[in-house]
């Protein structure tokens, strides 16, 4: 698993969570899980291989490897860490890190266990105090019968701990070019950490503001240039900072995006993205259409606090349209920062499991006139459909969806402004609005979103603006 596809999963996981009671963040018992499943998906892969070893026992290494059986390696064969010098500044400490070495313990799995190959061959790449952390990257070399696997894995102990006080927090494969750690909380903050090649770059960025231009710009950036290691403080917060990192090479070229790891919101107060009374009086109060069931509106403006960040008291937001998407309840809402640009969200479902269809970053000024479409995916599924919704704005006398390239297409409305249409899951399109005296209005169609790690507006798919 990437480090992009466990930052999509984990902000996944954080959503689907909302609204039930969990007494600790569930990322790192997932990340722990996930590791377990991915190296039973390289002992798949190398079935045909093990059938050499003729015995089940030798598979699981509770028979002793014959030393003619050859390692089928599975892992890492694109891995470039073996060439990376060792950085940070425990990297030097001989002693430390023959301890750290001695801690590095074999991995049981369903499978079977998983054997450290060579300790001495555990190669060391970063090893620092980071805050009241000390932290350590190791590729460690392991082996499962005839399957052979070389994983980064970090490990964790406080500042200026005893090598056998480390512990091991994550891994990750081998085959990425990138790796991060990250563990922040909303009384004491945290850090984030990416260790990436050596001559590249590395952007940590923390809180975002939406600009009223309709673009997303960082509060906090870090830029490490050259050594390829970032390392951010992140500052207290009651929501969660929206936390990213982008590595990029020495000719430019982007090779990452996101940060893996934790962030954990305060306990015991009250939930400044709870959406309040007073909030879904006025939320409710220009919509002309059918009345929203109570409870899965509010769930649905809560979501979307906690997706863009944002709390009570920064925003105001406004029910666009309110119906039935795939049996069930569905709506458009648009959220206001003070100051800022606007965010149109659409969801469906119910107060305990919602699907996101769409998050769009707006430039404030003609929002509220601007025609709305957003595509779905397949229920249950993340497979693209044809189908496009719309929405248009109020006084609407005509809509149509213009593929590029192609004739304009006469979407047919309902009372309230809802209509749909149909449109290949590739290709591109503008929704256009005629208003009564003539007057346009246009948004293009944005795609199906691919990661949503990020806050809205952090990749062209969230956003209109370039």
């Amino acid at each position: 698993m990437t480090p992009r596809i466990e930052s999509a999963l984990r902000e996944t996981l954080a959503r689907e969570a909302y609204g039930v009671p969990v007494p600790e963040d569930p990322w790192p018992g997932f990340a722990r899980r996930q590791g377990a499943r991915r190296r039973a998906r390289r002992v798949r892969v190398a079935v045909v291989a093990a059938i050499l070893a003729a015995a089940v026992g030798i598979q699981t290494n509770l028979i002793p490897l014959p030393g003619w059986v050859p390692a089928v390696p599975v892992s890492g064969v694109w891995s470039t860490w073996d060439e990376e010098p060792p950085r940070g500044a425990l990297s030097a400490d001989r002693a430390w890190l023959a301890g750290l070495r001695r801690q590095v313990a074999d991995v049981e799995d369903p499978e079977g266990v998983w054997r450290v190959l060579d300790r001495d061959a555990i190669r060391i790449v970063y090893a620092d105090d980071v805050g009241p952390h000390r932290l350590a990257l190791l590729l460690v070399p392991l082996r499962l019968g005839v399957v052979t696997v070389s994983e980064l894995f970090w490990y964790h102990g406080p500042a200026g701990a005893a090598a056998d006080q480390m512990t091991q927090s994550s891994s990750s494969d081998s085959d990425s070019p990138v790796a991060s750690w990250m563990q922040v909380d909303a009384a004491t903050g945290g850090v984030a950490v990416v260790v990436a090649p050596v001559g590249s770059t590395v952007t940590i960025g923390s809180g975002v503001d939406y600009r009223p231009s309709g673009t997303l710009a960082r509060r906090q950036v870090v830029v490490s240039q050259a050594s390829g290691i970032g390392v951010a403080s992140i500052a207290p917060t009651p929501v969660d900072p929206g936390i990213t990192a982008e590595v990029t090479t020495s000719d430019g070229d982007l090779i990452h995006h996101g940060v893996s790891g934790s962030w954990s919101g305060a306990t015991g107060t009250v939930d400044p993205q709870a959406p309040t009374e007073a909030m879904m009086t006025t939320v409710r109060s220009d919509f002309a259409g059918p009345a929203p069931d109570r409870d899965i509106l509010r769930a649905f403006v809560g979501w979307a606090l906690r997706d863009s960040r944002l709390t009570v008291r920064d925003v105001s937001v406004r029910l666009r349209w309110w119906g039935t998407v795939n049996g069930q309840a569905a709506a458009l809402l648009t959220v206001r920062p003070e100051g800022g640009g606007v965010l149109a969200y659409a969801f469906h479902g119910t107060s305990r499991s919602m699907r996101l269809d769409l998050r769009l970053l707006l430039p404030a000024d003609g929002a509220d006139e601007r025609p709305l479409a957003w595509r779905l995916r397949a229920e249950g599924r993340d497979d693209a459909t044809d189908r496009v919704l719309v929405v248009a704005p109020p006084a609407t006398a005509a809509v149509s969806l213009t593929p590029d390239g192609a004739a304009a297409m006469a979407v047919r409305l309902d009372a309230f402004g809802f209509g749909e249409a149909t449109l290949p899951p590739q290709a591109a399109a503008t929704v256009i609005a005629r208003a009564g005296d003539g007057s346009l209005s246009t948004t293009p169609v944005p795609p199906l979103e691919s990661n949503l790690s990020g806050p809205p507006g952090d990749t062209p798919a969230t956003r209109i603006v370039p």
